[in-house]
């Protein structure tokens, strides 16, 4: 059991779910395994589950905790800043890439 920190620059979404709640009421929160410390009050990148940086989003709280299944989970809530227009999410899907998902598959 411990906390894992999460970058700086990322907010990775993996439920499709989370995406369209945050996009379409400006404000969501995601679930993720483990227990992990997010930098609550910045603005970070956020990614769809096919690493497609979408929008930046202010992180506005998190909740490390054990779930009734008994799984360590953290909840992460978040506010919507803005969608990125193409160019900006074309350009930050490839820093994305290049500096933390690895290598695309052309």
């Amino acid at each position: 059991m411990g906390f894992q920190t999460e970058f700086n620059s990322v907010c990775k979404f993996k439920n499709e779910q989370e995406i369209y709640e945050l996009m379409e009421y400006g404000r969501g929160k995601m679930v993720k395994k483990g227990f992990r410390v997010f930098p609550t009050g910045q603005k970070v990148i956020a990614y769809t589950p096919d690493n497609l940086a979408i929008a930046i989003v202010k992180i506005v709280g998190y909740i490390a905790e054990i779930n009734f299944q008994g799984e360590e989970v953290t909840e992460v809530e978040m506010e919507l800043v803005r969608k990125l227009n193409d160019e900006e999410s074309r350009i930050q899907t490839d820093l994305a890439y290049e500096m933390f998902f690895g290598d695309q598959e052309e």
